[in-house]
């Protein structure tokens, strides 16, 4: 049996997507869910998993990092579909809008958490760190190397900080962590505007004004590739459905 490949032009028009950005998007998903699923088991004392060591540590940081990663390309080729069709001003509000909404269902999530587990509960997690990074990074968008230089300081500085402890709390989104501090998402702005910045980095590096420089065999012709890009299309919807889908499962079984 042979495939007839063929390879998808430099090239997109910008009401298109490339399927490789919801791809991998889509594998930190179902990552995202495994982890979950076993933070139930263990939550609910079904099996108990050292969650924050180890492979499931390494697991938890993978997801976290493709995730942001991709927050960074995805600006990128949002900006420059944005700047064709919209004015300097419109472009800034749109973003200064999506990420005051990102943060915002983040503190739903807090709020959600605060109630459900209270001891732990989300201070600062993925999506408020993926909001406001939104927010810094659109000054940056149209640069390439800057981000690579910024992204590696505030990855060195959030890897400083964090075996140290401070004694008050206001500056926690930053990295600056209090003593017995415990949040079970905690993504605070240094390292992680970093990794943020790099993908920006990335994504110039790799689809300047929305065009792929590099040639990709098309493989979104694929049932699994096509499954999973659809999940990674649709991340946020998934993000908020599936803990409670998990914890009904769990619910139903322990009836």
């Amino acid at each position: 049996m042979s495939f007839n490949f063929q390879y998808i032009s430099v090239t997109k028009k910008t009401t298109e997507r490339f399927w490789e950005i919801d791809f991998l998007r889509g594998i930190a998903v179902i990552g995202m869910i495994i982890f979950h699923g076993l933070y139930d088991l263990n939550y609910f004392n079904i099996y108990k998993l050292e969650l924050y060591s180890g492979f499931l540590l390494l697991l938890a940081y993978s997801i976290g990092s493709i995730f942001i990663l991709l927050v960074g390309m995805s600006l990128t080729l949002s900006y420059a579909k944005a700047r064709k069709t919209m004015t300097g001003y419109t472009v800034k509000v749109k973003y200064l809008k999506r990420g005051v909404m990102i943060f915002g269902l983040g503190l739903l999530i807090t709020l959600a958490t605060w109630l459900y587990l209270d001891e732990g509960f989300i201070v600062f997690g993925v999506l408020h760190c993926i909001g406001i990074s939104i927010i810094l990074a659109y000054p940056f968008l149209h640069f390439r190397f800057l981000n690579l230089i910024g992204g590696i300081i505030c990855i060195v500085v959030g890897i400083l900080l964090k075996p140290l402890t401070f004694e008050f709390y206001w500056l926690v989104w930053l990295g600056f962590r209090p003593s017995h501090f415990y949040s079970v998402d905690y993504y605070p702005l240094l390292p992680w505007l970093g990794v943020v910045l790099l993908g920006i980095f990335i994504g110039n590096l790799l689809y300047p004004n929305y065009k792929r420089i590099f040639k990709l065999q098309d493989l979104s012709r694929f049932r699994c590739i096509r499954s999973l890009a659809f999940l990674g299309r649709h991340s946020l919807i998934v993000y908020f459905l599936h803990q409670p889908i998990l914890i009904g499962i769990i619910c139903l079984f322990l009836l």
